[in-house]
């Protein structure tokens, strides 16, 4: 349905915690999927903390960035996912970030057509929510904020909280503005931890509240440090009915957005429609550069001529002249290869929970046979070694012929006779 960005800011409002009860609690219809991208450059949390370490730090973010290199960016992404659905079903899965933070730099190039890979997603039934962090809002990766449909950001209802992300939303705000699809798509996710109500908050920052959630140290540290996260407990806690509740905000919001650009995106098309189809006429003779596959009115070819003075006028005839076209030469025609859709469509996904989705990625078909081996041979391979029907022998000895003397006969002409030695056959050397 949406990319939907979570951004935090600096005093750990629970950027990530937010992202992965986000994950756990998004309604999905049957057939649609939700994915995580952890993209925080200060590196990723969900491996080592809500994962418990289960899954070795050998898939994630940094696999990406040379396979982009490789023009190989949308086939690698599923060879990297991670299932991390309570029931095994892959619902819900998980794309971990970076290992360290000097691998940021390497993804500098990456993050832009990573972001258009995943907006290519929802097609295929898949939600997309995109872990910024601290700082993955700024820099080199601020292009994932810029394309998302959503921008959430996580704020303490305290006042150190709110004085902290104060310039921040503010310079996030612009930046939405003008190089993204606008500032109306930054919301607040509040934390109540302080005395301030979201009413307040809303108010003294500008911005609406797509939800609030407690300030509940031990549901919040299943997702921060590994629990059971099927535990009906947990399933029931307040802090999951509330991430239920701001999931079911910003699906709304991102229809309401969608609804209020449909217009704009839809008006340069207007200029493109088909024109109607002229009223039946006489013939009117084809005219160079017309379009056969797609007719319509012929209109004047060339520049328009000026009307004629009124009065006598004497109108020249050319005789006509012999046109010369020259030959054309027959071009040899390449075939151009296919090209395959932009995003690959992945299979049924059948793997358990915890489990990285390598076999998410489609398999290549398999290459033809070289010459040789496995391929029919040629019509003329066997005639080859076959003499043909009325060829001639070639030099044969005379039967009668003597050798001069003083000489040998050849071998040829000599007769070989293989005779039993002790009952057994000499054999060739």
């Amino acid at each position: 349905m949406a990319v939907i960005a979570v951004v935090g800011a600096p005093g750990a409002p629970g950027a990530t915690t937010t992202a992965l009860a986000l994950l756990l609690a998004w309604p999905l219809q049957p057939g649609r999927r939700i994915l995580l991208v952890e993209c925080d450059p200060d590196g990723g949390a969900v491996l080592a903390g809500a994962l418990e370490g289960r899954v070795e730090a050998v898939y994630g973010l940094r696999n990406l960035a040379v396979a982009d290199r490789r023009g190989l960016l949308a086939q690698a992404l599923w060879e990297q996912l991670i299932d991390i659905s309570p029931d095994g079903n892959a619902e819900r899965l998980l794309l971990p970030g970076l290992t360290d933070p000097v691998q940021a730099p390497g993804l500098a190039y990456t993050w832009e057509p990573l972001v258009e890979v995943l907006r290519g997603l929802e097609p295929q039934g898949y939600d997309v929510i995109l872990d910024l962090g601290r700082s993955g809002a700024s820099g080199t990766s601020a292009v994932l904020a810029r394309r998302a449909d959503v921008v959430a950001a996580t704020v303490r209802t305290t006042l150190r909280g709110l004085s902290a992300v104060r310039p921040r939303l503010a310079a996030l705000a612009e930046d939405l503005a003008t190089a993204g699809t606008g500032s109306d798509a930054l919301g607040l996710l509040l934390i109540t931890e302080g005395p301030y109500s979201g009413a307040e908050v809303s108010r003294e920052l500008g911005l609406p509240v797509l939800g609030t959630l407690p300030h509940a140290q031990r549901t919040a540290r299943v997702l921060s440090d590994g629990g059971d996260v099927t535990d009906r407990r947990f399933i029931r806690s307040e802090l999951m009915r509330t991430a239920r509740s701001a999931a079911d905000e910003i699906q709304l919001t991102v229809r309401r957005r969608r609804q209020r650009l449909a217009p704009a995106q839809a008006q340069p098309a207007q200029l493109t429609a088909t024109p109607p189809a002229p009223a039946p006429g006489p013939a009117v003779p084809a005219a160079a550069g017309y379009d056969y596959a797609h007719p319509g009115p012929v209109g004047p070819v060339g520049p328009t001529q000026p009307a004629a003075p009124s009065g006598p006028s004497y109108q020249y005839q050319p005789q006509p002249q012999p046109q010369h076209q020259p030959q054309q030469q027959p071009q040899p025609q390449h075939q151009q290869p296919q090209q395959q859709p932009y995003g690959p469509v992945p299979p049924v996904i059948t793997t358990g929970p915890v489990a990285p989705l390598a076999g998410l990625a489609p398999q290549p078909a398999a290459p033809a046979p070289f010459p040789g081996h496995g391929a029919p041979p040629h019509p003329g391979a066997d005639a080859a070694a076959q003499p043909y029907p009325n060829a001639h022998p070639g030099p044969q000895p005379y039967p009668n012929a003597q050798a001069y003397p003083g000489q040998q006969p050849s071998p040829a002409a000599q007769p070989h006779h293989h005779e039993p030695v002790d009952g057994e056959v000499l054999r060739a050397r």
